[in-house]
């Protein structure tokens, strides 16, 4: 049987990098939006090789060190919803082998199930038919066959991998937009590829390349199931003793039966449990209230070696004592507010600079900033309280991860397009409690609307339009409206999907469009339609001919 050590971990974590790199195009091309985007394969190729970078100069062979510091790589540089989950199923992997020289399949299974779990804690609303699904049901593959005494690991990668691709030529049953689009999860595909990427290291094969025309799903559309998410508080610990001991000498009798009900009672009475080993040798952490009731269970196994028993409310009083005491000399050098905002354009920034926000993190649809990026920006702010103002959908996640690491009092205000931002930095005041702030801000663009003109990527059928690669298209309430060779006639189809009873419309022009097409677009746009009253700025973003406000 392989134990994975931390050389052999490493030259695998290589590999999945490879294999994201390698197909990054197709898994991009995954999207379902032709937008000029951020892409899924792209996030999550940067993600992995800001880890990679990270574990560079570790020269050891213990996987737990190795697999502490990808984590670590990860999560500073993690880009977009897809790479901030992935961050989070390698920080499983950092939680389950640190401290561990070598890996078997359990541990493995064990590691791939914490991910899990930290992954659907991660996001807010999980929803399946995306990565979450496929890892969850590649950690339930993996749990059950590492039960198999007799199955090499590389058979029992190869199975967890089988699955994860079984359940991803399913995710169109659960995500309609993915059926309409013909197409299967990006964020599954990656995870996909990294594992596959992983094996071929393993087992000294080639990088895997995906067939760009075998990235549709094999399955046939079925009735769509309901699947059921995990549920589980990281948040709220209570339980007071940290208690680990191993188990030496098991009793002749014991089985490998008896140490899983071992396992399984444990989490009856406490949590964070780990119960490793075999019938030579079991390892146990677990946090309870009970550590009498842990060690009576144990002895019915075997007899009982390094027994350590930690008050962590002690350890608690002692941490945060030291931390308010950090945080009291800190804030006595810090201002009471600052707003960051993430945008794209020298005409955004400036119109953002004059609202008085501070920190401007340049990246949008292009080009996510990572969570490392956006806390550094937070730092840079020098302030108690700091508003982030993401102005995407695909940065929010990002943010809060980076809400977390930060060490002020951070209020990520979900704006999910440059003008929400703007509307949001309208209605900051710095008279007001950050409570206060917070609500109001996130009220100021509750019924604004907002619509992109800009051209397609790539063809595709959606919503009733058929797309060529290069077309002009009108965007609104993420479904395509308009659809022509023309700005300016697209633009105006897509100001009349938007425009119904606003009083205010607001042209922001991209870098390609000059001041003089602007104005000539703000004045045929008010011809068109007179009861609005119609205004032009320069954006300068890339890529967006118009992002327009109507409100």
């Amino acid at each position: 049987m392989i134990l994975l050590d931390g050389n052999i971990f490493k030259n695998m974590l290589a590999g999945g990098a490879k294999a994201l790199e390698v197909n990054r195009p197709v898994i991009d091309e995954l999207n379902v939006f032709p937008v000029p985007d951020g892409d899924t394969g792209t996030n999550m190729s940067l993600t992995m090789a800001a880890a990679m970078r990270e574990i560079a100069p570790v020269d050891t062979g213990d996987i737990g060190e190795i697999a502490v510091a990808f984590s670590k790589g990860a999560l500073k540089g993690a880009r977009g919803n897809s790479g901030v989950i992935l961050s989070q199923i390698l920080k499983g992997f950092a939680v389950e082998l640190d401290a561990k020289a070598a890996v078997d399949k359990k541990n493995f299974a064990a590691a791939l199930k914490r991910g899990t779990e930290i992954a659907y804690s991660a996001v807010t609303k999980p929803k399946e038919g995306t990565i979450l699904t496929v890892v969850r049901v590649m950690a339930e593959t993996a749990s059950s066959l590492a039960r198999k005494r007799n199955m090499e690991f590389e058979e029992f990668l190869s199975e967890v991998i089988k699955a994860g691709e079984a359940i991803l030529q399913r995710t169109p049953e659960m995500l309609p937009v993915l059926a309409k689009a013909g197409v299967v999860d990006a964020g599954g595909r990656g995870l996909v590829t990294v594992f596959e990427g992983m094996y071929a290291s393993l087992t000294g094969g080639d990088i895997p390349v995906i067939d760009p025309a075998k990235t549709a799903p094999v399955m046939a559309p079925a009735e769509s199931k309901e699947f059921v998410s995990l549920d589980n508080d990281y948040e709220n610990i209570t339980f007071q003793y940290c208690t680990e001991l191993f188990i030496t000498h098991l009793k002749s009798a014991v089985t490998e039966s008896d140490i899983d009900k071992y396992r399984d009672y444990l989490m009856t009475i406490g949590d964070c449990v780990l119960v490793i080993g075999d019938l030579d040798l079991v390892k146990t952490h677990v946090h309870t209230n009970d550590p009498d009731r842990v060690l009576k269970a144990a002895l019915k196994l075997g007899e009982l070696d390094s027994i350590k028993i930690e008050n962590m409310m002690e350890q608690h009083r002692k941490i945060v004592g030291e931390r308010e005491e950090k945080e009291g000399k800190q804030k006595k050098q810090l201002k009471p507010y600052a707003m960051v905002a993430i945008c794209a354009g020298e005409g955004m920034k400036a119109i953002f600079k004059d609202l008085s926000v501070d920190v401007i993190l340049e990246g949008g649809q292009t080009m996510n900033p990572s969570v490392y990026d956006i806390l550094n920006a937070i730092n840079g702010a020098k302030a108690q309280d700091v508003f982030v103002l993401p102005n995407n959908s695909n940065i929010i996640l990002a943010a809060n991860q980076a809400k977390e690491l930060a060490d002020v009092n951070v209020h990520v205000i979900p704006t999910t397009c440059m003008p929400e931002g703007i509307s949001a930095a309208i209605a900051f005041s710095p008279e007001m409690t950050p409570e206060e702030n917070y609500t109001v801000m996130c009220g100021a663009f509750s019924e604004l609307r907002t619509a992109e003109v800009t051209h397609a990527v790539r063809s595709t059928r959606m919503n009733g339009f058929s797309v060529k690669e290069g077309d002009i298209i009108g965007i609104y309430n993420k479904k395509i409206v308009a659809k022509g060779s023309s700005i300016g006639e697209t633009t105006v189809d897509t100001v009349n999907r938007m425009a119904e009873d606003a009083e205010m419309l607001t042209l922001y022009y991209g870098e390609e469009v000059t001041e003089q097409d602007a104005e000539n677009m703000a004045s045929r746009l008010q011809q068109a339609f007179p009861d609005l009253e119609v205004a032009a700025y320069f954006g300068g973003q890339p890529h967006y001919y118009y992002i327009i406000s109507a409100e």
